[in-house]
This record gives structure tokens, C-alpha cells and sequence, in this order.
């Protein structure tokens, strides 16, 4: 869909383009997909994408990182960069250069990405590297400091002790709201907290489920959400890129504790009762969310149902079922 901006009114993303190929995915049939875009389309009121006014290069492109004015230029670029290396080269060779901003857009230019590469569309992996270096978010860098932990549920722990970030004003935009908390001195310290090793992607993936599952905050669906997302773009990086984007996606996900509520985890004796209980099969979670107008119910229904697949973890099912109304408050 490369004729829609990849954002509208007061830059809040255009889902459309990766939510219609999760709502195929989880078996939406055609007049379902013809039917969500036409209602998002027209209750969104997506732009139209701008023409490139002049050419970008090798030596120039950068320049224009983090400049949403300068997305079709970008594109442009990366749609002649794609068609270089290839698909896998293109996101190898720029992936470390955008690793850092993965906030970007409030990780909806990694969803683009993400689903790029799961259709393995190379116009949707240039369209995704445009828009990723575009609204490229820049957090406190990584300095190398000791870490304190390797666990990822006590970085948001400790974060929410962080005084300044109780009473911050919040935006309706997640990627706002990331941003302030990250000009709060003391919050720049949390991008080193957290050690990074080979298990750090499933931990951080059952921290958000918990988390997720005990608030069902949007903000929390974004971190569930985030995390499949990674695991499909990380078989197209080397692994320093993979921990970078892992290290940063949790460093902004830590910056919307405020945002979440400073929510404590639920116990691990709640989260076992709650995997346990009876919720309907995937078929049922996925027919409901294909009739779901919401683009975030397609998104987790599909997201939750990879995850599980990925780490076998019942609640997936269970959270899905909870955010769609089919069971009651578990909580």
C-alpha cells in the first residue's frame, strides 16, 4: 500500500498495510480484508503519500534521520538500496545504522519491518527502512556501563522508582510519551541496566505477557506485540544488532511504566492460574478478531498466536481471549 502515508492527523501510524496481511494470516477472507481497510481508510483519514522532491545518496541519506518530512526521500533511497543488496542485504547493511531508533514511530516502523520480512516484500522492507529512519526516536545512548540485572521485569521495577517519572504529563501518542520520559535525567541510566545474553528475548517476551495479562493496557499489548516483532526481524541482523534492538525496544518500553500506571507484575502463582484457565481455541480468538474493526485486536490475535507457537505458553491464549471479550476478567 505505498500510496498511503505511513502515518496521519498528529502522526499516529497507519496500521493498515501490516494489519491486513495479520488479518490474513489468521484466516480473514477477502471481503473481511476489503472491509477493514475501507472503515480504517476512511475513519482514519489517511494521507496520501508525498512525492520525493530530490534525490538522496550513500553520503547524504543520513542527514535526514529522524526528519518525518523527509520519509519520501528516504523511501525513494531505500527502494533503490533493496533493489542493490537484495531484501536480507538491505536490512543487514542499514539495520545496525537504525538499531538505536527502534522507538521510532512507537515501534510501528519495526512492525513495518517485521512484516516486510515475514512476506518477504522487498517494496515493504524499503517502504519500512524510509519510515524507520524518518521518525527515528533517539533514547539516552548505551554508555557501557555495569549492568544490574539480567532479569527484564526488574528494570521496569526499578524504573518506576525513578521520582521525576511519577506526575510526568502524558501525551496520547506512545512515542511522545517515550520521548519525555527520556529526557529525565534520571532516567538515562535505565538503557544500561539490563544485561543482555542469549535468553534475553524469551525472558523479556514472558515479562510482557505478564504484563500484558495483568493490566491489558495498550501500552502493554505494544510490548507483546514488539517483541514477536524483533524475533522476525532478528533473522535478518547479526546478533550485536539483535541485542541493540532488544536493549532499546526494553529501555522504551521502561519509559511507559508512567504511561502503564507503574503496574507491579502479577505473581507467578496468579500467572499459572490464569494460563489454566478454560479460554476458547485459536480458530474461535482468530474468527472473532477477523470481524474486529479494532486494528489492535488483529495484531495481537496474530501476534499472541506466533508467540505461543514460539515459547509454548498458554496465557498467550488466554490474554487474547481476555482482550477480546470472549472470557471475563480473570483478575
Amino acid at each position: 500500500m505505498p500510496h498511503w502515508g505511513s502515518e496521519f492527523e498528529r502522526t499516529f501510524a497507519n496500521h493498515a498495510p501490516m494489519v491486513l496481511v495479520a488479518l490474513a494470516r489468521i484466516g480473514g477472507k477477502p471481503h473481511q480484508l476489503r472491509r477493514f481497510f475501507a472503515y480504517y481508510r476512511d475513519t482514519k483519514r489517511l494521507l496520501p503519500f508525498a512525492q520525493a522532491r530530490s534525490p538522496l545518496s550513500a553520503e547524504t541519506w543520513r542527514a535526514s534521520i529522524g526528519h518525518r518530512q523527509s520519509e519520501p526521500e528516504l523511501r525513494l533511497f531505500f527502494a533503490g538500496e533493496v533493489s542493490r543488496l537484495g531484501l536480507d542485504g538491505a536490512v543487514r547493511h542499514y539495520l545496525p545504522v537504525l538499531a538505536p531508533g527502534i522507538a521510532a514511530s512507537a515501534f510501528h516502523a519495526l512492525m513495518r519491518m517485521a512484516y516486510g520480512v515475514l512476506e518477504q516484500d522487498p517494496d515493504a522492507v524499503a517502504i519500512a527502512l524510509g519510515y524507520w529512519a524518518a521518525t527515528y526516536l533517539a533514547l539516552p545512548a548505551a554508555t557501557g556501563a555495569e549492568p544490574r540485572t539480567d532479569d527484564p521485569a526488574e528494570v521496569l521495577a526499578l524504573t518506576a522508582t525513578i521520582p521525576a517519572l511519577h506526575g510526568l504529563p502524558l501525551h496520547d501518542l506512545l512515542w511522545q510519551n517515550m520521548r519525555d520520559a527520556a529526557a529525565i535525567p534520571g532516567f538515562r541510566p535505565v538503557v544500561d541496566w539490563l544485561e543482555i545474553g542469549p535468553d534475553t528475548m524469551r525472558r523479556m517476551a514472558a515479562t510482557a505477557l505478564a504484563l500484558f495479562a495483568g493490566t491489558q493496557h495498550f501500552a502493554a499489548l505494544h510490548a507483546l506485540t514488539g517483541l514477536h516483532w524483533i524475533r522476525l526481524v532478528s533473522a535478518h541482523c547479526d546478533a550485536t544488532t539483535t541485542a541493540t534492538m532488544l536493549r532499546v525496544f526494553w529501555q522504551g518500553i521502561a519509559a511507559l511504566m508512567g504511561e502503564l500506571g507503574f503496574p507491579a507484575l502479577p505473581e507467578a502463582s496468579a500467572l499459572d492460574r490464569w494460563r489454566h484457565l478454560p479460554a476458547p481455541g485459536w480458530a474461535d480468538i482468530h474468527a472473532a478478531a477477523a470481524e474486529s474493526f479494532d486494528e489492535h485486536d488483529i495484531s495481537l490475535a496474530f501476534s499472541a498466536f506466533a508467540e505461543m507457537n514460539a515459547y509454548g505458553d498458554p496465557l498467550y491464549r488466554v490474554a487474547a481471549a481476555r482482550r477480546l471479550g470472549m472470557i471475563g476478567d480473570y483478575r
